[in-house]
């Protein structure tokens, strides 16, 4: 068994990552937290019996401790990031690590090289290639199944709740205090593309804008906060009295308050960003965008992100030249076309946890890792700066429409980080 300690300000990781330590107590126990937020550093602090001498208000607290223990999970938010994750490894932690990296290309970079010369594993929660799901997906293109590939046309559905939730009212709905978009959600898209083609990205474009989620969208007689007496909130299918007014203790009322008590609960309404109307929020990233890719093995890839779905989900098609797979993770199911006649279904096996399993996956290989002394072999922070650097390069297209050589933003980058 593993001892690991915890920094956290508000990210899912906080809680989804560390609850498996409550089930595989065998396996690892978390013995420190570090988190600002006092109700959520208390509740953690019971739910894994820490001492009071081992919960810290901030990580700079922590980590001006002696090295108290193998592992350290940092699930700050997006722009802090940085600072802990260096920090932890001169400590010498081993660090899993909530994505993305960093919205900083540089630091992105940085945290990576650190980890490989101080010779510490670094890994970073690119949690869908442990899935049952993508794993299957990963095993049948490996085998050759559908030959080589050649194309893919892959989408990620956002769906429009769950925008609304996180990139409109939540953590993410500002580039300026988060992350891109595309970034912060959907680079487990485009880390899963690297995997699955094996290849290096050469090119990229990409297209997209805030459309929807503005106030130019906003009904007549809308108001700032759905508790300012609108007058369209009974019919708005936004409405935060709908979304969060009631006792539900899972995502995403929970993120709303972590106790669920209707006066809580209407008072975050009333003060809160989740009680903000949709159209007159401070959000600025995208609600939809498609990305172009060009691989050197001269796969091509349309992925397209969108927030105007129903349901939460990732389908795709990947085109090889033997067959294709068709791919939906909501129907939890892979069909395999074969250019023979031959066709397949597949059904990989479900597993406990968040994103499919995955969570806990992700959770047993760091453990195994921090253990047996190994770096991380799946998403280690070398392999996941690959797929940051082609989010950010996938951003500078979007914001200038130019296409961009990935050697041309890499040297750009190096000269940068020379200056």
């Amino acid at each position: 068994m593993i001892e690991a300690v915890l920094i956290g300000a508000g990210n899912r990781g906080m809680f989804a990552y560390a609850s498996y330590a409550l089930k595989h107590d065998h396996e690892v126990s978390f013995i420190a937290v570090a988190e600002p937020n006092e109700e959520r550093r208390l509740r953690f602090a019971n739910d894994h019996n820490i001492p009071k001498e081992n919960q810290f208000a901030s990580w700079e607290e922590l980590l001006d401790q002696k090295q108290l223990c193998e592992a350290l999970v940092i699930s700050t938010q997006d722009k802090q990031h940085y600072e802990p994750t260096m920090r932890a490894l001169e400590v010498g932690y081993d660090i899993l690590l909530e994505k993305p990296m960093s919205p900083d290309p540089l630091e992105t970079l940085e945290m990576a090289e650190k980890a490989e010369k101080l010779n510490r594993s670094l890994t970073v929660c690119h949690v869908l290639r442990y899935s049952t799901f993508f794993s299957e997906l990963k095993r049948l293109v490996d085998e050759g199944r559908i030959g080589d590939i050649m194309s893919v046309q892959w989408n990620e559905n956002v769906g429009v709740q769950h925008h609304a939730h996180s990139f409109v009212r939540g953590n993410w709905s500002n580039s300026g205090t988060s992350s891109p978009m595309l970034l912060q959600k959907s680079c487990h898209d485009i880390d899963l593309l690297l995997w699955l083609i094996d290849g290096e990205c050469t090119t990229v474009s990409s297209f997209g804008s805030l459309t929807f989620f503005n106030e130019k969208h906003a009904p007549e007689g809308s108001t700032d906060r759905c508790t300012d007496g609108c007058v369209v909130e009974h019919e708005c299918p936004f409405s935060a009295i709908k979304l969060y007014h009631n006792e539900k203790d899972n995502w995403p009322q929970n993120v709303v308050t972590l106790n669920p008590n209707l006066d809580e609960r209407m008072k975050a309404i009333k003060e809160g960003p989740y009680g903000k109307c949709v159209y007159r929020s401070d959000n600025n990233v995208v609600d939809h965008q498609v990305v172009n890719l060009e691989f050197d093995n001269e796969v091509t890839v349309a992925f397209t992100m969108s927030a105007f779905t129903d349901e939460t989900s990732r389908t795709f098609k990947i085109m090889g030249t033997k067959g294709e797979i068709h791919g939906s993770t909501a129907a939890n199911e892979l069909k395999v076309n074969y250019f023979t006649g031959r066709k397949e279904i597949i059904t990989p096996e479900r597993i406990e946890g968040g994103h499919g399993g995955a969570d806990n996956m992700i959770m047993r290989d760091f453990i195994q890792q921090s253990t047996y002394k190994r770096k991380g072999r799946k998403t280690s922070g070398k392999e996941s700066a690959k797929s940051h650097l082609i989010a950010f390069a996938a951003e500078k297209s979007r914001d200038t429409g130019q296409t961009i050589r990935l050697n041309d933003f890499m040297s750009s980058l190096k000269k940068s980080q020379l200056n």
